[in-house]
């Protein structure tokens, strides 16, 4: 079994850094020395953009399309970014996408888009990245952002928290299977975060008031990206199989909100 307090990473993959968390977790990993690959749905423009940032703190980065609904195309798209950057340390799944539709009006071609790209597409990817670093024999960090639904579920998002439990419970999987190989595998759980997802594009989360967040505000994707930078560093080197919540105690007011909601709007979600 190799030492995991051995690992020093060069290299990184993020998926779905072309805005909000992606972005700010491939420049968290660039100013720790790390040269990037950065992946895009549909916005390049974007993906450039956190090119240009990455490269503006003297780190190599590398832009590829990725549609994880694309399922063999998915490894093709991991294999090139690791030949061009020489390998990938750190895989950090972090595409995907959701719906807002209750599951009495779902369909079913909705609920296979969201379950490849945020389920199916993601284990392609993640095998891919893996048998590098199984192959490189110099250990690795897989880390997947998931959600605070991970865990607890949300009305008109069945879909989602299904796929983001199946994420969640993969990578627990992963933590022991690849352990012996000095890789380690964990999940950062948002909560809510300004970001385009969510409706909030560079927006500042400390004018928005959210009395159900022990907070009392959203994040920022910044603050989501430096933990995933903590786990993806030598410092983490046993942490393994976490899910780590980033969600400013959301996940905490289970109770005190099951006793405090006068309404039954939650209901429409």
């Amino acid at each position: 079994m190799s030492a995991l307090n051995d690992f020093s990473p060069r290299t990184a993959i993020v998926t779905g850094s072309d805005s909000g968390i992606g972005r700010a977790t491939a420049v968290e990993l660039a100013k720790s020395g790390l040269d990037i690959g950065i992946t895009w749905h549909s916005d390049k423009e974007g993906a450039e953009a956190t090119a240009e940032e990455v490269r503006s703190v003297g780190r190599n980065a590398v832009v590829r399309q990725l549609d994880t609904t694309d399922i063999p195309g998915c490894a093709t798209a991991i294999d090139s970014l690791a030949e061009e950057l020489g390998g990938v340390d750190v895989f950090v799944n972090n595409a995907g996408t959701g719906e807002s539709t209750k599951f009495l009006d779902l369909d079913l071609a909705t609920w296979n888009q969201t379950l490849d790209t945020n389920l199916n597409g993601a284990f392609v990817c993640i095998q891919a990245a893996a048998k590098r670093m199984v192959e490189a024999g110099r250990g690795g960090r897989i880390i997947a952002v998931t959600s605070v639904h991970e865990t607890q579920p949300r009305v008109g998002s069945s879909a989602y928290d299904a796929s983001k439990h199946g994420l969640g419970g993969l990578i627990k999987t992963l933590a022991l299977e690849l352990a012996e190989y000095g890789i380690t595998s964990n999940s950062v759980a948002p909560g809510e975060i300004a970001t385009p997802m969510t409706g909030q594009t560079d927006e500042d989360p400390r004018t928005k008031d959210r009395p159900g967040i022990p907070l009392g505000r959203p994040g920022d994707a910044r603050e989501i990206a430096a933990v995933i930078s903590f786990l993806a560093s030598p410092a983490a080197s046993y942490v393994n199989g976490a899910s780590w919540a980033v969600d400013g105690g959301m996940l905490q007011m289970g109770p005190q909100a099951g006793s405090h909601i006068t309404g039954h709007e939650w209901r429409e979600g």
